[in-house]
């Protein structure tokens, strides 16, 4: 272990805190009943949680839930699937990510994500940035 390494209190390479850590980001994103998704983003973010992106910058539980319910409204029959590795160290992750139509598997927005984690492992908060949108 490195003298940083142990400086931080645990290693700097933790792939499945940030792999988990994402999948509960993922399945919060992809929760469509109002239940399944206040339940979802409570286990994956922080009360005091913010997300922010192009279109959005919100803070808590309601406002990250209003951001996603939002999402799913704008493009119903669509899930949210990650593309390629979490990559993580000291408390911060990034990844890759697209909106999938179930219909026919089009693809017509992608992103990529940062995320801070908080010691219980759920999320502080999130930086988006959107990668490829629709044509207006």
């Amino acid at each position: 272990m490195t003298q940083h390494e142990q400086q931080a209190g645990r290693p700097s390479a933790e792939p499945s805190r940030y792999a988990d850590a994402v999948a509960r980001y993922f399945e919060a994103w992809n929760a469509t009943e109002e239940d399944a998704l206040g339940k979802a983003v409570v286990g994956a973010f922080t009360e005091e949680g913010r997300y922010t992106d192009p279109l959005a910058d919100v803070a808590g539980h309601e406002g990250i839930a209003a951001v996603i319910a939002g999402a799913h409204e704008q493009f119903p029959g669509f899930v949210f699937r990650p593309l390629g590795d979490v990559e993580g160290h000291h408390d911060i992750a990034r990844f890759g990510w697209e909106l999938v139509a179930v219909a026919d598997g089009s693809a017509p927005v992608a992103g990529f994500d940062v995320v801070r984690l908080a010691e219980d492992g759920r999320i502080r908060s999130v930086l988006g940035f959107l990668d490829r949108v629709p044509a207006a």
